[in-house]
């Protein structure tokens, strides 16, 4: 028997509200916290060079090797330290993309533990994947089942769908759903890129997605009832 659709309060506990345009301007994030404030979600999410932040009531959240993922994973792991050390509670971290492509999974692990063991729990660490570029590459389903192992296998806390930047694409119901079936509940999954209307907000939730990554979150929750 299925879960019942979340209701407009509910959603907005599973978003983290999204700024991380390269010319996003201070003044822009302030009022992103405001907007995220009066929408009730739980967190914001801002690129590192906008920490500290003043956000009271919300989760702070951050991206490291973002968007392309092809940094060193010391950087990556001195870039969460210091956005930790800035206020950041959870990190969203893009992997080695082109390991994953080329199959060495065994690369895609090591960077996850680099920045896993920088930024120990109580953090909460996302893996963001790409898991649109991932299923149009010659390994597909696998690239993606073997990335969301390597997240569990290094103590990740969620595996993540997209940056929303990748030219292949961000969240799809089959990501979402391969990413739910792989973790098995062992991790979160965060489901975001192009989420843009509450009909696939749904869709996303109902195929496992355990949180949302959202620019347009406003327009998402006035497509649900109270």
């Amino acid at each position: 028997m299925s879960s019942p659709q979340p209701n407009r309060s509910q959603l907005a506990k599973m978003i983290d509200h999204t700024l991380l345009k390269p010319e996003a301007t201070v003044a822009q994030v302030r009022a992103l916290v405001d907007e995220a404030a009066g929408l009730g979600v739980l967190a914001v999410c801002v690129s590192p060079s906008m920490l500290p932040l003043r956000a009271p009531g919300l989760v702070t959240a951050t991206v490291v090797g973002f968007p392309s993922g092809a940094h060193h994973s010391l950087v990556k792991a001195a870039e969460a330290r210091l956005a930790v050390d800035s206020g950041a509670q959870e990190v969203d971290m893009v992997i080695d993309l082109g390991a994953a492509v080329s199959g060495d999974y065994g690369a895609v692990l090591a960077d996850i533990l680099t920045v896993r063991e920088a930024v120990p729990a109580p953090t909460v660490l996302k893996v963001i994947i790409e898991s649109a570029a991932l299923l149009a590459s010659d390994r597909g389903e696998e690239a993606v089942v073997e990335c969301c192992a390597a997240a569990q296998r290094a103590g990740a806390d969620f595996v993540k769908t997209s940056t929303g930047f990748h030219p292949a694409g961000g969240a799809s119901v089959a990501a979402v759903s391969l990413m739910a079936r792989t973790v098995d509940g062992r991790l979160g999954v965060k489901a975001s890129g192009g989420i843009r209307t509450a009909e696939f907000a749904l869709e996303l939730v109902a195929a496992g997605a355990t949180r949302l990554g959202l620019s347009g979150t406003r327009t998402v929750l006035d497509g649900l009832p109270a």
